[in-house]
């Protein structure tokens, strides 16, 4: 069997090996998972969750009277406020009408609202709506300002904009600003928390921790400051940092009105993936209705113990050992493909290649050929190839008395290639091309 046909058979067994790999592969698969999330995710009905307030709007045709009557009507309970220069610089001189009602209505009054249709710009709550648009938030120092103060600057800004086809101007950093709470003013906040772990400030909603502060924070229950929206344009006291101090290694929760702010272990690395996550989702819900904090609170928390379990927050991925397979495995059909391409070519380049063109391999065939091409070389020899030529035909009549002798066929070939070496160094002086071995064997002499 030739080499050629030897690398052959090769490629063909590791193409079938190939492919038998590769459908016993396609039944194993490994799924690697921390289990299914304990928090709920079921939606409620309106009204069921204690987020309609005791607040109310007149008909439809009052509030149509006021609007008209003034640019800026706030109903009784409205939360929302705003930067009153920024929003007259971005209406630039058009009559821009504001309706500004409390959060917290039903189905039913925000139609009326809607209904207004003297009002360009319609705030519910924190939710600003105009004409087909609705502005909302998309950056935590918006969300913050809006959620802990009431400021809906940007959103306004951004709404009128919209409705007069104009791009909005370039924003300073929303959001307030923060400060270190006074020692009055942490006082008694750190008293409460050695005492009940929970301290709810004067206006606040919050009435318990919920339960799934368990699931978010297995390993240390956090604790919690519920305070009440807080004054707009102040800034806001940081007490997450401040008892950062006093219980380390602790998380801890505060509440500006709707806004969560997390302090505590792993701070940098999760506060605001699980805020951005939340709020991003939940904000428009919370910024039109009048949600208990316990509520959000215990939304919040669902949301942290999704993020735990997605591995994300305290909690490091499980080790998966190396799998040559999995990683192997997509390499595998390009293999196959590789070694039947080249079973293929080995197997069609005898047959393409023509008869005249092979070389002889057998012995007997090969000496006869090499003999054929001293004798022509003889003719033609001068002086610089004498040598070479002389050495050749002693090589060849080595190689012909080791065959008739029958000597192993591994010395005849070693005789057999000395001789073809001693040959092709005297075809290099021959004046005339095709007298070398290699040409001469494969039948390109004429």
């Amino acid at each position: 069997m030739s080499r050629a046909r030897g690398w052959r058979w090769v490629a063909l067994a590791v193409a079938a090996a190939v492919f038998a790999v590769f459908l016993i592969a396609q039944r194993q698969s490994v799924t690697v998972s921390y289990g299914q999330s304990p928090s709920s995710g079921a939606g409620v009905a309106e009204g069921s969750a204690g987020e309609l307030g005791d607040a109310t709007v007149p008909s439809a045709d009052e509030m149509t009277a006021l609007v008209k009557a003034q640019p800026v009507v706030r109903l009784p309970g409205a939360v929302a406020h705003w930067d009153e220069q920024r929003v007259r610089a971005a209406a630039g001189g058009e009559d821009i009408r504001i309706l500004v009602t409390p959060p917290g209505l039903d189905e039913a009054e925000r139609a009326r609202v809607r209904g207004v249709e003297e009002a360009t710009v319609r705030v519910i709550g924190t939710q600003v709506t105009g004409g087909s648009y609705r502005a909302t938030a998309d950056r935590l120092p918006e969300w913050r300002a809006q959620f802990s103060t009431g400021d809906v600057t940007v959103a306004l800004v951004t709404l009128i904009s919209a409705l007069r086809k104009v791009d909005a101007p370039a924003e300073p950093a929303a959001g307030p600003q923060w400060r270190e709470p006074t020692e009055a003013e942490l006082a008694p906040v750190v008293t409460e928390l050695r005492r009940t772990g929970r301290h709810i400030g004067p206006g606040a909603t919050l009435d318990d921790v919920p339960q799934t502060a368990a699931t978010a924070f297995p390993d240390n229950r956090p604790l919690v400051v519920a305070l009440a929206r807080q004054p707009y344009g102040k800034a806001l006291p940081h007490y997450g940092r401040a008892l950062e101090r006093v219980f380390p290694d602790t998380p801890i929760l505060v509440m500006y009105g709707d806004w969560i702010e997390y302090s505590g272990p792993r701070a940098a690395d999760f506060a605001e993936l699980a805020a951005v996550t939340f709020y991003s989702q939940s904000g428009d819900r919370i910024s039109r209705y009048a949600y208990p904090q316990r509520n959000i609170l215990g939304a919040y928390l669902s949301r942290v113990t999704d993020v735990r379990y997605a591995g994300l927050f305290d909690r490091p991925l499980p080790y998966v050992p190396f799998d040559p397979l999995r990683v192997g495995l997509p390499v595998l059909p390009w293999l196959f493909a590789a070694c039947v391409l080249v079973f293929l070519v080995l197997s069609v380049r005898p047959v393409a290649r023509p008869s005249s063109r092979r070389r002889p391999t057998a012995a007997p065939a090969r000496l006869a050929a090499l003999t054929a091409l001293a004798v022509e070389q003889s003719a033609l020899t001068g002086r610089d190839s004498d040598a070479a030529l002389t050495r050749g035909l002693t090589q060849l009549a080595a190689a012909r008395t080791a065959l008739e002798e029958k000597l192993p066929d591994r010395h005849v070939r070693r005789l057999l290639d000395a001789a073809e070496a001693e040959l092709d160094e005297a075809g290099r002086t021959m004046p005339f091309k095709g007298y070398r071995p290699g040409e001469y064997l494969r039948g390109e002499l004429s």
